[in-house]
């Protein structure tokens, strides 16, 4: 009877929509993300370099996987892994489908500019595993588990596209502990908060959260493959726009969903899924 007043209690909590619970769910998992990072950290010096596939899982895909589980873990706690990836009632328009393209498009163009052979098999695998579970666990977080706590809270659209594409420019802010620069950090928290809203307009016009998923995860493969080993000429140089092109459409964008209050269709805001207080 107790453990499931206090289960109740814990789901009642989450389900009532409030911004600050979207930032402290993000602020949560970023401090057991960086936990992780530093459990595997006394590996780094037996696994080789950056250019070695070992590398990669030990530095990449393991912290994030375990934020991963922990995401699953919090979603089936709440009850809203039912209803995670269900499509979704409330719809995008048409003019949001740019944010895919463009994305889609530099990424694409990375990918075809990369030296495969010189980079080698196990190195491009061990990347495209990490870009999924870069991929799944980002973006359940942001435009799943966040967009849900804001549209729950009733905020608008709007507020919905803003703070989901905050907390995940915030997210990025944690490589300044990493011993990343502050200028390329702050350059780095510009570009994901536009590039986090095309994800967000990518969530709400193809009605699924499978979409921002897979974007997502080809960008980082792309964008780090193609830098270490990229095939000299034009369309690696002009794929190299690509970050300074998601900016400029990711903030016209965000001008046009301002203007029409989010240019909400039909249906209410909320995900597609059955609340689970008991």
């Amino acid at each position: 009877m107790n453990g499931t007043a206090s289960h109740s209690g814990w789901t009642r909590f989450w389900n009532r929509g409030r911004w600050w619970k979207a930032l402290l769910l993000a602020v949560v998992y970023l401090v057991l993300y960086e936990a992780a990072s530093l459990l595997v950290a006394p590996l780094l010096p037996f696994i080789g370099g950056p250019g070695t596939a070992s590398y990669v899982v030990v530095l990449y895909v393991i912290p994030i996987l375990f934020g991963g589980v922990i995401l699953v873990a919090f979603g089936a706690s709440v009850g809203w892994l039912r209803g995670l990836f269900a499509r979704q009632r409330i719809r995008g328009r048409g003019w949001m489908w740019i944010a895919v393209g463009v994305v889609l498009l530099f990424n694409i163009l990375r990918f075809a500019s990369i030296d495969y052979g010189r980079a080698g098999f196990g190195w491009v695998a061990a990347w495209m595993l990490a870009g999924l579970v870069i991929g799944f666990a980002e973006e359940v977080l942001t435009r799943g588990y966040v967009v849900r706590i804001m549209r729950e809270g009733g905020h608008s659209e709007v507020a919905v596209a803003l703070v989901s594409a905050a907390l995940f420019a915030l997210l990025h802010s944690a490589n300044l502990f990493t011993g990343q620069a502050v200028p390329s950090t702050l350059v780095q928290l510009v570009y994901t908060f536009f590039f986090g809203i095309c994800m967000y307009l990518a969530l709400r016009v193809t009605g699924t959260l499978i979409a921002p998923i897979l974007l997502r995860a080809s960008t980082d493969p792309s964008i780090f493959m193609q830098s270490a080993h990229p095939v000299p000429g034009a369309l690696a140089a002009f794929s190299g726009l690509g970050n300074v092109a998601v900016v400029v459409v990711g903030a016209a964008l965000l001008v046009v969903l301002i203007l029409t209050r989010g240019s909400v269709r039909a249906g209410r805001a909320a995900f597609d899924a059955e609340s689970s207080s008991t």
